[in-house]
């Protein structure tokens, strides 16, 4: 019999089922990819509260991305109540669209961020698309479908 059909077995019989952890993630100590001489290093600065350099980018531009998508959403909002509230169509159109440039602009900005932060992965497997400000405005702008 194979280690594969005795471990089918076995699960089979429940005999995994009460294992500690069962439906857990693994605790995973140590990143695969880190150079073994600087793991210490590593170790040290992860539980100081410090991570890569690249990595703190990454989080930089998700979070900067996410605050103009959020600052995108609620001038759509705006916009959206002031034409229901009947105000006057040009300066509600106006507004929209200084929004809309202010929103392309940062997200330029974080395009930037982007290829600098491909620069500094260690792996494709890590790398960013550039964002297209004219896709986000339209996913943005959508209208909500209630499933």
């Amino acid at each position: 019999m194979s280690v594969e059909e005795q471990i089918r077995r076995a699960m089979q019989e429940g005999k995994f089922d009460n294992l500690p952890g069962k439906g857990k993630p693994l605790p995973v100590e140590e990143n695969p990819f880190e150079d073994p001489e600087w793991r210490m290093a590593y170790h040290m600065l992860r539980s100081s509260g410090y991570t890569l350099p690249w990595i703190e980018l990454r989080n930089e531009i998700e979070a900067e991305a996410k605050a103009a998508a959020q600052d995108l959403a609620r001038a759509w909002n705006w916009r959206q109540e002031a034409l229901q509230r009947s105000a006057p169509p040009g300066s509600v159109e106006a507004e929209w669209l200084r929004a809309v440039a202010r929103f392309k602009a940062r997200i330029e900005s974080v395009n930037g961020q982007i290829f600098t932060y491909n620069l500094q992965i260690p792996s494709p497997r890590f790398a960013l698309l550039k964002r297209d400000p004219d896709q986000e405005i339209e996913r943005l702008c959508a209208p909500k479908t209630v499933e």
